[in-house]
């Protein structure tokens, strides 16, 4: 037995198996990362982390101040202060009740809070559905936040620790949102491989702010308001900080594979079947399901077709990905969110990657699909129109002028 090979079997006896959910899994996560403050408010379908936090603690299996706020807007602001005094924090939300703490979201990334919050993204009122759209999150996709989409409960477990590396890290001190599809991901039950905590310990340092820290003992302002001629400088820092996150990232997932030996290969975005294929289709989350699905069909039926995942969607790693997305003859962009009167009508990840295009030396056509809204299952029917729509475009050389709604009603 070869050192490598021996590595790989220390490493997958000392992990345990859980048949565990999204939710449950990032709950799991704040246990082994220690986390200091977690503060809760019900609404669904986040809640089901915070329940499981709950019984953590209540088996005594996690030691950790557990607040329970009277509203949103509350446990955002609990754990933004306690990040601020040094503490390691952990809250989250969905839908309007993300929206509903979002004075509270506005204010974190300038001040420099890295706390990580558990989107669970359901459609914002009204009509109200519990089920996965994204614009609760993507509504702060300006602001600061480093936002990412994972698509499987073991995804979810490992993003966390590794949204906390890079959040804490001086270079950064950012807050991250953690995106879990409600109810696809939330709710649904798998194998989740969890780690010792020894590996976690290795891994990821205790939270220092250093001469951040808010202590009595180290007076500085907090939230200041400021002269307008200083604001631009307050905006250019958490810009920097922003771009320095690419390559903390970098750094946090080589040595997350060299200690888990779990490789996530490139960590902005996940290729599938993407070396010779003609046409991709892009997208977010667990839309990945029923689209690998439909390739694997399509394959098999000789059509060269891939994907293409986005997991950091701040930061974004426009480069690398536009110099992939230019390699291929059209572009299927599926959006679950919506960004009403934007160019093309489309959703926030069609325009984000025609800006990706931008400026490269080729420039495939891209048609840009809205699905799956509120929760709506997205079928096998549906990702094959997407592809023959896909397909018509890389055929003609040319874009439909408007966004195509896919699954709706007549």
């Amino acid at each position: 037995m070869d050192a490598e090979t021996a590595t790989a079997v220390t490493v997958a006896a000392a992990e345990q198996e859980a048949l565990i959910s999204g939710s449950e899994a990032v709950a799991v996560a704040s246990r082994l990362a220690d986390v200091d403050v977690i503060t809760a408010y019900p609404i669904r379908p986040y809640d089901t982390m915070m329940q499981y936090v709950a019984k953590q603690i209540a088996n005594g299996e996690q030691d950790a101040e557990y607040i329970v706020a009277e509203s949103e807007h509350s446990q955002f602001e609990i754990a933004k202060h306690a990040s601020a005094v040094g503490a390691r924090a952990l809250c989250g939300s969905s839908g309007v009740g993300w929206c509903y703490a979002f004075e509270a979201i506005a204010v974190t990334p300038a001040l420099r809070l890295p706390l990580l919050a558990m989107v669970g993204n359901r459609a914002l009122d009204d009509p109200g559905a519990f089920g996965t759209e994204h614009n609760d999150a993507l509504a702060a996709r300006d602001l600061g936040w480093m936002h990412v989409w994972v698509d499987t409960a073991q995804e979810a477990l490992d993003v966390t620790l590794i949204a906390y590396r890079v959040a804490e890290d001086r270079r950064v001190f950012l807050p991250c949102a953690i995106s879990t599809d409600g109810a696809f991901l939330t709710h649904s039950q798998a194998l989740v491989k969890i780690p010792p905590r020894a590996w976690v310990d290795e891994f990821l340092p205790r939270y220092d702010r250093g001469d951040l820290r808010f202590h009595p003992d180290n007076p500085i302002t907090i939230a200041p308001q400021v002269n307008e001629d200083w604001l631009m400088e307050i905006r250019r820092q958490t810009d920097q900080a922003m771009r320095n996150a690419r390559g903390v990232l970098e750094e946090a997932y080589r040595d997350f594979r060299r200690i888990f030996n779990r490789d996530y290969g490139n960590p902005f975005f996940e290729e599938y079947y993407t070396d010779d294929a003609e046409i991709v289709l892009v997208g977010m989350g667990t839309l990945s399901m029923p689209v690998k699905v439909v390739i694997r069909k399509l394959r098999a039926e000789g059509q060269r077709v891939g994907f293409v995942r986005v997991r950091w969607f701040r930061p974004f790693d426009y480069e690398r990905l536009g110099g992939l997305l230019s390699r291929f003859q059209a572009v299927g962009v599926v959006d679950r969110d919506f960004s009403m009167g934007s160019p093309y009508n489309s959703g926030v990840l069609a325009n984000e990657i025609r800006a990706t295009l931008y400026g490269q030396p080729k420039q495939p056509p891209v048609v840009s699909f809205i699905t799956g809204l509120g929760g709506r299952e997205v079928t096998i029917p549906n990702v094959r129109e997407m592809f023959e729509h896909t397909r018509k475009a890389a055929e003609t050389g040319a874009s439909p002028r408007d966004t195509l709604w896919i699954g709706v009603r007549a």
